[in-house]
């Protein structure tokens, strides 16, 4: 999109996945790495002279390089039952990961970091509480391709209640769940927060309903060690925290030609507008609900820019233009029209058109001018009554209009 131009920089915080440095202190069969679990085992004076049957089996081989962060790293045993392991990076953070219920192996809970060493030391005993111990260490891959993702929000940055996290990438993501996995969210209440995809490049994330005014949202980026694609990994570990703002929500009515915004629940003003002639029918505003995704000030508004559209050509720079769709549907200042429009007549190529003073910049003091001067990203507005079409959910940040069941 347009408006998601930010890239996410890559290392940011130079963390490891968050599923792969969560360690347990606790003991048992089922322990992960640093625990030491049940097994008989007899005390080492009694086995100095005892040959262990259990035969403990590291994978990756010790001294292995360019593994993959998923899928690589198993800890097995044939004739015994694991009953440590652990496994630690070269900073000595340990890696989660658990022993299964038979005690014949031990897998990581998630992925492990690229371009990183690990240790592994694991035991076993055989059925007799004979102890066998091995260790490996391997470094994983350093990816040569990213998927190079690009984010819509800034940290430390204030948004509207409807605000949807966006993220793009340059290459087609092939292993879209693990993309879903590792994106995660503090969210107020811990509201839940999912992903939808719109083709192989771009996933949106949302709560149910808009977030609520006043609040903090962080969404942590953990795909530098996802393999989005075969050999193209995610590129990023980063932390992006937002707040919310006050909430604004504001309603065209093609039909009265009037826009109702509601401020933190209250009616705050109804603006006189015009919007999207019904003739020709490629003047048609769209219908739906849409996400002011940019405040580009004073725009340039070019026909040979939107397909189809009829008419004679234009190239104008319009007033406090406020970005609602990637094909160019704004609420502006509408600086050339007389004043007898507003509120009576729709004449806009689509968009929704407030009354402004003539000049590139329009005036601070008009209708455009104050409502921009209110408006954030983020912030909701949505057309009804209008002849147009349904906006589509992936055209802006117009993912709303995908009921929860389907989202």
């Amino acid at each position: 999109m347009k408006s998601m131009g930010r890239a996410l920089a890559a290392g940011v915080l130079g963390g490891a996945l968050a599923l792969t440095t969560a360690c347990s202190g606790g003991s048992g069969s089922g322990g992960t790495g640093g625990g030491s679990g049940s097994g008989g085992a007899k005390s080492p004076s009694a086995s100095k002279s005892a040959v262990s049957a259990a035969v403990v089996s590291i994978a990756p081989a010790n001294g292995a390089t360019d593994v993959k962060p998923s899928g690589a790293l198993k800890v097995s045993v044939a004739s015994g039952k694991l009953s440590t392991v652990t496994v630690t990076d070269k900073d000595g953070k340990p890696v989660a990961g658990s022993i299964s219920a038979d005690g014949a192996s031990w897998l990581p809970t998630g992925n492990l970091s690229v371009g990183m060493q690990y240790q592994v030391s694991a035991q076993a005993a055989d059925a007799n509480g004979v102890v066998a111990a091995s260790t490996s260490t391997f470094t994983t891959l350093t990816p040569t391709k990213d998927a190079n993702p690009h984010g819509n929000v800034t940290d430390g940055e204030t948004v509207g209640v409807g605000m949807i996290v966006s993220l793009s990438f340059d290459h087609d993501v092939k292993d879209k769940a693990a993309v879903l996995q590792g994106v995660t969210f503090d969210t107020p209440g811990n509201i839940p927060v999912k992903g939808h995809w719109f083709g192989s490049r771009r996933v949106d994330f949302r709560p149910e309903q808009y977030w609520p005014a006043n609040s903090k949202v962080t969404v942590h980026y953990r795909l530098k060690s996802v393999e989005v694609a075969p050999g193209i990994y995610g590129g990023v570990d980063a932390d992006r925290q937002f707040t919310i703002g006050r909430s604004q929500i504001s309603t065209v009515d093609a039909s009265t030609h009037e826009m109702s915004v509601v401020r933190n629940g209250q009616p705050y003003e109804t603006i006189p507008i015009s919007t999207g002639a019904s003739q020709p029918k490629s003047w048609n505003a769209y219908n739906g609900t849409m996400v002011i995704e940019a405040k580009e000030g004073t725009a340039t508004m070019d026909s040979s820019t939107v397909p189809g559209l009829q008419g004679a050509a234009y190239k104008e720079k319009v007033p406090h233009s406020l970005r609602l769709t990637d094909s160019g549907t704004y609420v502006h200042g509408n600086n050339w029209s007389s004043h007898s429009v507003f509120g009576n007549t729709n004449v806009s190529h689509g968009c929704v058109g407030l009354e402004d003073a003539p000049g590139d910049a329009g005036s601070e003091s008009s209708s455009a001018g104050k409502y921009y001067a209110d408006a954030m990203v983020g912030d909701v507005v949505t057309i009804k009554n209008s002849v147009g079409e349904q906006v589509s959910p992936d055209n802006g940040l117009s993912g709303w209009n995908i009921n929860w069941a389907n989202w």
